[in-house]
Order: C-alpha cells, then structure tokens, then sequence
C-alpha cells in the first residue's frame, strides 16, 4: 500500500477500536435508539455543512439516492442498532471477536458483487492469521450471552463486510462528505422518533454524555470521512482488516489508561494481528507473463475468413 493507504489504515485501527468501550458506557444508561441518535446527529451536525458548502449536494442526491439509501440502511441504520443493543448483554471482548470476521464475510461476499481483485495465498493466510490474533486475544475474556445478541452481532458483521462494496463499485465518483453527510442526516430523522420514546428520565452521567459525544465526534464524523477515502486508496476487500486490529487497540487503550495487565497471550495475539494484516493487505503479484493484458489468440483461418486484419483489434482510443 502506499503510505497514505497505511497512515489511514492506521488511524481507523485506533479510532473503531474504542466505540466498544464508550458504547457500553452509553448503553447502560440510555436506549440503543439514543445512542445510535446521539451519534448520528452529532455526525451530522459537523458534516453537513461542509457538504453543503462543496456544492452540488441536492444534485448528488437525486443522482445516487438508491446506492445511498442502501449505504446508509446496511452500513449505519441497521449495525449500528444491532451491536449496540447486543452489547446490553455481550462483553465488548465477544464483540470484538464477533466483528472480527467482517473481512472473511467480506471476501465471500466480493464474489456476488463481480470483484475482480486477486486474492493469493499469501493474502487468504493474512486473513485467517489476522482471525487467529484476535482468537488468542479474546478467547480467554469471553462471557456469556444470548442468542439474540449474537445474532444481532452476526447481522453487523454482514452488514460492515457489504456497505463497503457498495461504496465502492456504486459510490466511488460520490465526494466523501456527499456521501456520509446524507446517509447521517437520514439516519438521524428515522432514529428521532424512537429516542424521544425512549428519552431518559434523569440526565445521564458525565461518563455516558461525554461518551455519546466522542461516538459522534471522533468514531462517526471523523472515522467515516477517513474510512471512505480508506476504501477508495486500497480497497473495499483490505479496508476491511481494520476491524483485526480494532480489538488488539481496545486492550492497548485498557494497559495504558486503565493499568490493566498486558501478558504474554496479549504479546502474541498482537504479533499476530499485526502479521495477518500486513499480509492481508498486501497486492497480490501477477501471474503468468509481465503483460497484465494479452491479446487473445485466434486461429488464422479465423482471421482469413472474415477478412481481418491479424492483428490486435484496437478501440477508438487505440488501446488493445
């Protein structure tokens, strides 16, 4: 990847590994709707404008609504509301392990959207090394839960691991900011009605509302803006490895912060993360000879026969 392509990757490493803290702060004081509101709205509020002001926003919109409609359902809407009402019952660590198989989902579910990027050995061991790490790293943490929740977990690994096809094959001429600031917005309207139903009697803590502000700020706003571009430098299927990386942040954040015990088992599920990633993310070579695009062959009677000239047959632009 180029180094804009890793610094970016970096970043959304760190940034999606803390909303599993700051949810579950949230969540025992108000309703998933209310989170998933709050968040949005604050999202929103800072993206909106700066939407608008690049021009030509209504005319996007009118253009792209249904692969934005889609978008906003799958990637937002719907795994928004499910992990965070599965974390009512789940441990963020379970979560984590669970969110960790969005690039395994994603690679199956590249092949329905017609993708046509090369993965090689190399790349599938990156992968399933990468799921290893984050194994060895939540395995020992993991407590109960129901199967409501995990199934609610499983549709947002389904839906993470497709939003970003859709991005990218339906939406990559979208602006960023023309893309999020809408599907936000939308998100906020159909949210509203549910938080007010479930608006909290008292005023949550100073933990739960500086919770909900980060989510909205730094994991929303901010997150969104650097994933998209994320998609569009490396990738749909690689972009997605972020989420092995997300779970070995949350116990670094947890030894740093919190002077949780950082052991050996940690020590190793972060070689492994890290391994599986970079394999993961690597281009896969070419195969066969150096020209990525041969000519086909074709008979010589072939040829003759419809009184061509045998040579490569070439567009208007020249190109073969």
């Amino acid at each position: 990847m180029t180094a804009r392509g890793w610094l970016l990757f970096s970043l959304m490493g760190v940034i999606w590994g803390i909303p599993y803290l700051m949810i579950k702060v949230a969540v025992d004081e108000v309703s998933p709707s209310m989170v998933v509101f709050a968040r949005c709205a604050v999202g929103a509020l800072l993206l909106l404008p700066l939407a608008i002001r690049q021009g030509g926003l209504w005319l996007t919109i009118r253009t792209h609504w249904r692969p934005m409609l889609a978008f906003a359902c799958i990637e937002i809407m719907g795994p928004w509301f499910t992990l965070t009402d599965a974390e009512r019952h789940l441990s963020s660590s379970t979560a984590g392990l669970l969110i960790a198989g969005v690039p395994i989902v994603g690679v199956v579910a590249a092949r329905y959207f017609g993708d046509t990027e090369h993965l090689g050995t190399r790349r599938i061991a990156g992968l399933l090394i990468g799921l290893a790490g984050v194994g060895v790293l939540t395995v020992p943490h993991l407590t109960g839960g129901d199967a409501r929740s995990l199934g609610e977990v499983l549709l947002t690994v389904i839906g993470y691991a497709t939003a970003p096809l859709i991005a990218a094959r339906r939406l990559k001429d979208v602006p960023t900011l023309q893309l999020i600031a809408p599907c936000l917005t939308l998100a906020t309207i159909v949210y509203a009605p549910a938080a007010a139903a479930t608006w909290p009697a008292s005023m949550p803590s100073s933990g739960a509302l500086l919770s909900l502000l980060a989510l909205g700020v730094l994991c929303t706003a901010v997150a969104f803006v650097a994933f998209l571009e994320l998609i569009k430098e490396i990738g749909p299927t690689r972009s997605t490895v972020i989420t092995y990386v997300n779970p070995a942040v949350a116990v670094a954040a947890g030894a740093l912060f919190l002077d949780e015990r950082f052991t050996a088992t940690i020590g190793v599920s972060f070689a492994l993360i890290l391994a599986g990633s970079v394999l993961a993310t690597m281009a896969s070579a070419p195969k066969g000879s150096a020209d990525p695009d041969p000519v086909p062959v074709r008979p010589a009677r072939q040829w003759l026969r419809r009184g061509a000239d045998p040579r490569p047959e070439r567009d208007e632009a020249g190109a073969r």
